[in-house]
């Protein structure tokens, strides 16, 4: 097999050896034309050159000559002028002189006929040669400018360099300074560290040969004595509790604890990606408010609606990671259990990208061929559809490493403990390519939000949009930013602590044998728990005698108290119950009395007339019975009434006088019952003002906290009216703005075209007059 792989290896290089030799053909094919194409530019370059030399030669041969002819014209025509007034003279001479002189007139016009056509010839070569100059000589000068311009750049750069150089110069030679003098102590630390040393070799001697009679004890010992040895097996050794590291615990529920932060901060900035991203579909290429929106979109809006469903779970997996990592347990990725539902979390939210992704993709090339996009916008989305497969790629490669980390925790044969580093380090870099593709999503779809703001179409519900898309993004990439760095800090201290377990570096088999290992440390904390229970703090004998006489009079004191209270309330009562007794006792009495009273005076009476002397005082008694028989007859007559605590008591004088011990217990019965009543009434009253009185207090905090809220939110509304008054403002001014703005616009374009009329009736003028000098050149 490792041949085959081999072999299959060498097939692969050997066929990218070829590609990588055929494609070095191509390029030096390329570079050798390229050279030859310059050599060709280079030769055409010089010939131009002399060409231009030549013709500048033959321009000014040709003004010579031209000026020469033009003499010799003037002299043809004055000879001419001379000749006509000697021809008139001697128009009598032969016929032979005129023919002559008719002959050299033909010559002559020939003659200047041809040098007139080789003039008008030299000026037109002359003129074409003048503007080949004027164009040569301004691209030279535009050159010459540009040239100058790079030579002063250069001059300032260099002049920077040198600067800089000094300057750093200056610096080597301070840093020079201080490596000697550091050098020079480094000497003298050296000096000592030597001495040391060979203190430290005396030292060490002394302790390998105790160490070794030490050795030699225990593996005796141990030979002797130890009849089984736990940690020659892995399986066994797993199941060992390790000693328990609380640094390490803390440290990792600290870094558990910041990437929580982080993950909570990175699902918010997706979760606001994905919402501001649905909210983008419904206004742009086309309004849903206005016009019906394209199936494809309504189903990629439907599927970005569902995005919390999927987004929040990350939220949850990462907390009850977090929760799970505490100071009692042993965190390594054999017991991080709850790292698989991370995973499974992650898993589906990478499927919900890519259902969403070809949409996201249509929905991209939808917004390209609409009218309102330009080539600009166009490049921008096909960008952002390049980034969006490469965020969905880097998410899947992230989540298949954290897979791989959460297979040691319930499937041991998933990855081999060697390969721990090697994976830690890929989520590393797969997180700083995450980084990398925000930070490139951020720029596109900046320059995309710019390029739709400048449209004519662009809303200001677009805009806001597009600016919270930015805002997310930017979150996205900030998050990624940190989770990165933050991965990168902590890579060594990641590979570090898989060391920890049973034995330092043998490591845990299965997760059954990191739970049953957990179990094992319970019990033994347990155990360590119950052997160190505090002992309870004694108190000297003096002093316990002392405290203890104090309460038992404190306690004596206060029971006698107790029962004085008591018994003086239960004196109290029956004193009370007498007191009502007796009082009803004494209007018997008075009953009685009268009646009494009555009936010696009916006696009286009867007895009256048959007697009809008598004494004073008999008459005396007669007439104070006279009066009570009268006060008695009103009695009589109105029933009897008598008032007291417990009610009112009636008698008619038909009604017959009860048994004074049954009417004794009827009343005390009464009272009683109304004791008992008024007792449950008096302590219902008093729960009642309790109860009211606390009611009244909570009211009264009630209202003092709903004052202060009320006047809290009197200066909210004051500074929301104010804040209003501003916008308004703020809205009126960039009205203005912007109608100054439009009207500042429109002037200009009205003399853009006013200017480019002008230009074009100039380039009308010049074409005419241009035509009218052909014509006349022609003419000519």
């Amino acid at each position: 097999m490792a041949s085959a792989e081999l072999q299959g290896k060498y097939q692969k290089l050997a066929q990218e050896y070829s590609k990588l030799r055929a494609q070095n053909q191509v390029l030096k094919k390329g570079v050798v034309d390229e050279q030859a194409n310059s050599a060709a530019l280079k030769e055409q370059l010089k010939m131009k050159d002399q060409s231009l030399r030549k013709l500048q030669q033959e321009m000014d041969s040709l003004t010579f000559r031209n000026l020469q002819l033009a003499k010799r014209v003037e002299l043809l025509q004055d000879e001419l002028a001379l000749s006509e007034p000697r021809g008139k003279k001697n128009k009598k001479s032969g016929e032979s002189s005129s023919q002559l002189s008719q002959e050299q007139k033909s010559v002559f016009d020939e003659d200047l006929q041809k040098k007139i056509e080789e003039n008008e010839r030299l000026h037109i070569q002359f003129f074409e040669a003048d503007e080949q100059h004027k164009h040569v000589e301004a691209e030279l000068r535009s050159r010459l400018a540009t040239l100058e311009t790079e030579a002063a750049q250069h001059q300032a750069v260099v002049d920077g360099l040198t600067w800089k150089y000094m300057e750093t110069i200056e610096k080597l030679q301070n840093d020079k300074a201080k490596l000697e003098v550091k050098s020079q102590t480094l000497e003298k630390e050296a000096k000592e560290c030597r001495l040391r040393t060979e203190e430290c070799q005396l030292q060490l001697k002394n302790l390998h040969e105790d160490l070794s009679g030490r050795l030699e004890e225990s593996l005796s010992i141990i030979n002797e004595k130890v009849p089984f040895n736990d940690t020659k097996y892995s399986q066994y050794n797993a199941l060992n509790v390790p000693l328990h590291n609380r640094r390490h615990q803390l440290k990792m529920r600290d870094i558990a604890g910041q990437a929580l932060a982080f993950v909570q901060d990175l699902v918010m900035a997706l979760l606001n990606f994905h919402t501001y991203t649905e909210q983008r579909i419904q206004i742009f290429p086309v309004d849903s408010a206005i016009d019906t929106i394209s199936p494809l979109n309504q189903k990629f809006s439907q599927y970005l609606h569902e995005n919390a469903s999927y987004v929040r779970p990350l939220e949850e997996g990462m907390l009850h990671l977090f929760e799970s990592i505490t100071e009692d347990t042993v965190t390594v990725l054999e017991t991080t259990v709850k790292l698989k539902t991370f995973s499974e979390h992650l898993t589906s939210y990478i499927c919900f990208l890519r259902k969403i992704l070809p949409y996201q993709l249509k929905s991209l090339e939808e917004e390209c061929e609409s009218s309102l996009c330009t080539s600009a916008l166009r490049a921008r989305n096909l960008e952002l559809s390049q980034d969006m497969k490469k965020m969905t790629a880097v998410f899947e490669k992230l989540q298949t490493y954290i897979a791989l980390l959460a297979l040691p925790s319930t499937e041991p044969d998933g990855l081999l403990r060697t390969n721990y580093s090697s994976v830690l380090t890929n989520v590393g870099a797969a997180l700083h390519g995450f980084h990398d593709v925000m930070k490139d999503i951020s720029k596109h779809y900046s320059q995309k939000a710019t390029i739709e703001h400048e449209l004519p179409t662009a809303t200001q519900k677009l805009v806001t949009t597009n600016d919270c898309i930015l805002s997310s993004v930017v979150a996205l990439t900030n998050g990624a930013g940190k989770i990165a760095s933050f991965f990168s800090n902590n890579l060594d201290y990641f590979i570090a602590s898989l060391s920890y377990g049973p034995k330092a570096a043998s490591g845990f088999i299965s997760p059954l044998s990191a739970e049953c290992m957990l179990q094992y440390k319970k019990k033994a904390a347990t155990y360590m728990k119950s052997l160190r229970k505090p002992l309870l703090e004694s108190v000297p004998y003096e002093e316990a005698l002392a405290n203890r006489r104090i309460l038992l009079s404190s306690t004596e004191s206060r029971e006698g108290l107790a029962q004085q209270v008591q018994q003086s309330l239960e004196k109290i009562s029956k004193l009370e119950q007498e007191k009502e007794h007796w009082m009803l006792e004494a209007q018997l009495a008075k009953i009685k009395l009268e009646k009494e009273n009555q009936r010696i005076a009916d006696k009286l009476k009867s007895t009256s007339s048959g007697q009809s002397v008598g004494l004073a005082q008999e008459n005396a008694a007669v007439s104070n019975a006279a009066g009570q028989d009268e006060a008695t007859a009103k009695a009589v007559s109105e029933p009897i009434q008598s008032t007291s605590l417990i009610g009112t008591l009636t008698r008619s004088s038909d009604s017959e006088v009860p048994d004074v011990e049954s009417r004794e217990d009827l009343i005390k019965n009464h009272y009683m019952a109304r004791i008992v009543e008024l007792t449950s009434q008096l302590q219902l009253a008093d729960s009642k003002s309790v109860h009211f009185y606390a009611e009244c207090r909570a009211l009264s905090k009630r209202l003092a906290l709903a004052e202060k809220s009320k006047e809290a939110l009197t200066e909210e509304m004051k500074l929301a009216s104010q804040n209003i008054s501003r916008l308004q403002d703020e809205l009126t001014t960039t009205k203005r703005s912007y109608e100054d703005q439009l009207s500042m616009m429109s002037d200009h374009l009205c003399s853009m075209n006013e200017t480019l009329s002008k230009q074009r009736e100039e380039i009308d003028t010049l074409k005419m007059s241009s035509k009218g000098n052909s014509k006349k050149n022609k003419s000519r």
